[in-house]
């Protein structure tokens, strides 16, 4: 019974893959498998933990100086080289620290704050653009798989009405031609179903370089999130980016301002002597800044100039954000507008000649290749909406998912 089970465990355990493979795959689903897996979100969230850890360390003192050595040895004469006979030799051991002022410190924690905030943006930048790239791969593939169906429908179409065509020939009531012109189509139908194969294999290639595995089933996208132009242009990359850099700019200045007081080191040794007594040693360390002016406020300004540039580099990127959107969701108000006509002045009278042509030919009025045609127009028209829909998706995901989602952990 346990030999059994066992094996009755490992099948399931064998088959999980292959059911976990089958089972259809969401957009959402797909996303969150890319940014799981992508190896650009793993890099960058290496660097926020290496920027936190350096973070931690950027307020403490200096690690104090061991100092150890002998003075006043003697190299020439009876006594050189011997550490005992003259009373100015002496063994010194001691110790000296650096020491860094509160507000120095603190501009230091928080210029390394800063880089941290800065480096967490970074990855959420690599997740967001991985969330884009498969969103956009996703669409590929699954009107590819809507557009496959159409040519499967007209070669399936074209298939019936070539045997039927066929059937009237050797019943005398057809012509020859009508079976070559229906061969001939259906040659062609099957070379436009290979032809959206090759492009859905590839699209399908495409969207498992993200997710890491194959889907056989899409889900459909029932609807995007719509931002606005000013959520859209508050959460653009870029921005948030540039943001980021302005904060470790004025930071850094902040750094190279409080140089402009230098550091004391003070200092304590022990100095022991043979036959006499021993020396205690206290002694202070202050840089002379002799030319602050020329050496301390030009880092500073050098510094300073790092903020314009990053400011003017945020305001070009508001710009480039603002001027995306409205590009963007100028395409998308075209394309719904373009749908909608197509819909109402072309699909809708496809459809109608085809129900015309498949009437007549019911009551002998039409041939077969005059009802394929009018089919075959129909399926074109189909596919043409597919591919005007399937624009408006992918424009519609760069609106949703090129910002970044503000607050995310990912």
């Amino acid at each position: 019974m346990f030999t059994h089970c066992m094996r009755a465990a490992a099948l399931a355990a064998a088959m999980l893959p292959v059911l976990t493979a089958a089972a259809p795959l969401s957009l959402d689903q797909a996303m969150d498998l890319a940014v799981q897996r992508s190896e650009a979100t793993r890099a960058a969230r290496a660097g926020v933990a290496s920027a936190s850890q350096s973070a931690r360390a950027a307020g403490q003192l200096p690690d104090p100086m061991l100092r150890a050595g002998i003075e006043n040895l003697p190299v020439t004469g009876a006594d050189r080289f011997h550490t005992t006979r003259d009373s100015q030799t002496m063994k010194r051991i001691g110790i000296s620290q650096e020491w860094l002022s509160r507000d120095k410190r603190e501009a230091r924690q928080a210029a390394a704050d800063a880089v941290v905030r800065r480096d967490a943006v970074q990855a959420q930048m690599a997740a967001a653009d991985a969330r884009l790239q498969t969103a956009l791969a996703y669409l590929d593939a699954w009107y590819a798989g809507e557009a496959l169906k159409l040519t499967a429908l007209t070669e399936h179409h074209v298939h019936e009405e070539l045997e039927a065509s066929r059937a009237r020939l050797a019943a005398s009531t057809g012509g020859s031609s009508e079976v070559l012109a229906l061969t001939a189509a259906r040659g062609m139908a099957e070379d436009e179903s290979a032809e959206l194969r090759q492009q859905q294999s590839a699209a399908a290639v495409a969207l498992q370089r993200w997710v890491g595995q194959s889907a056989d089933e899409l889900v459909p996208v029932a609807g995007l999130p719509v931002l606005s132009e000013k959520a859209y242009v508050a959460a653009y990359p870029a921005v948030l980016s540039l943001q980021r850099d302005i904060e470790v700019a004025r930071q850094a200045a902040a750094v190279a301002a409080s140089e402009r007081k230098p550091n004391v080191t003070w200092e304590v040794s022990y100095g022991q002597r043979t036959g006499y007594s021993d020396m205690l040693s206290v002694g202070v360390s202050i840089p002379l800044q002799l030319a602050p002016a020329e050496r301390q406020d030009r880092d500073t300004a050098a510094k300073l100039a790092l903020v314009d540039k990053a400011e003017a580099e945020l305001a070009e990127a508001t710009r480039a954000a603002t001027a995306e959107y409205r590009a963007l969701a100028s395409d998308a108000q075209r394309l719904r507008e373009r749908i909608e006509r197509y819909r109402s002045g072309v699909l809708t009278p496809a459809q109608q000649r085809t129900e015309v042509a498949l009437a007549a030919y019911r009551s002998n009025q039409a041939t077969l290749a005059s009802l394929f045609e009018a089919r075959h127009a129909e399926v074109e028209v189909q596919r043409k909406l597919l591919n005007l829909q399937r624009d408006l998706s992918k424009t519609q995901a760069q609106l949703a998912f090129k910002p970044l989602i503000l607050g995310a952990t990912q």
